[in-house]
C-alpha cells in the first residue's frame, strides 16, 4: 500500500479490525519512510445489484449515494461518521443477504428508516419526510404521533 503522505510503498499493519459484520476490514498502517500513520479499508467486492426506482428506471446500487442521503438526514445530530458507515454497511449487507440481482428502492428506503428509527428519532423523521414525500404538515404530524406511540 502506498503512503498517502510520501508515496512510499514501505508500511506495516499495526492494527486490523472487522467492521460492518465482517464485510469490511479496517487496517491501521505505519509508513516506515515518513513515520506517519494512515488507515485503509478493504471491502468485499460483490456482483452489482440493480435498484428499481419508483418510476421504473433501473440503476446500479451506489453505496455513496446511500451514504449521502443518510448523512443529510443525520446533519447536526450526534451521529458520528463511523456510525453512518456502520448503517450503510448494515443496509448493504442486508441487500447482499437477499441474494437478488435487483431490489426496489422502496425496500432500501424502508431498511434505512428501520435503522434510523433505532439510532436517532430526528434523523428518522428527516429521512422519512423526504422518502415518503410528505405533502403537508398533517402527514408530518401523523408520522410524529406514530413515532411517539412506539
Amino acid at each position: 500500500m502506498r503512503c498517502p503522505y510520501c508515496g512510499a510503498n514501505n508500511d506495516i499493519v499495526t492494527d486490523t479490525r472487522e467492521r460492518e459484520d465482517g464485510r469490511v476490514i479496517r487496517r491501521r498502517r505505519y509508513c516506515r519512510e515518513c513515520g506517519r500513520k494512515f488507515t485503509t479499508k478493504e471491502m468485499l467486492v460483490n456482483l452489482p445489484v440493480m435498484v428499481r426506482k419508483r418510476d421504473g428506471r433501473r440503476e446500479v446500487f451506489d453505496r455513496e449515494k446511500l451514504r449521502k442521503g443518510i448523512e443529510i438526514a443525520c446533519n447536526k445530530r450526534p451521529i458520528t461518521p463511523e456510525q453512518i458507515d456502520e448503517i450503510v454497511g448494515k443496509i448493504e449487507g442486508k441487500i447482499q443477504d437477499m441474494k437478488v440481482r435487483e431490489v426496489e428502492s422502496r425496500i432500501i428506503g424502508e431498511l434505512v428508516m428501520d435503522i434510523l428509527k433505532e439510532v436517532d428519532d430526528v434523523a428518522y423523521v428527516r429521512f422519512a419526510s423526504v422518502y415518503r414525500k410528505f405533502q403537508d404538515k398533517e402527514e408530518f404530524l401523523r408520522e410524529l404521533s406514530r413515532l411517539k406511540e412506539e
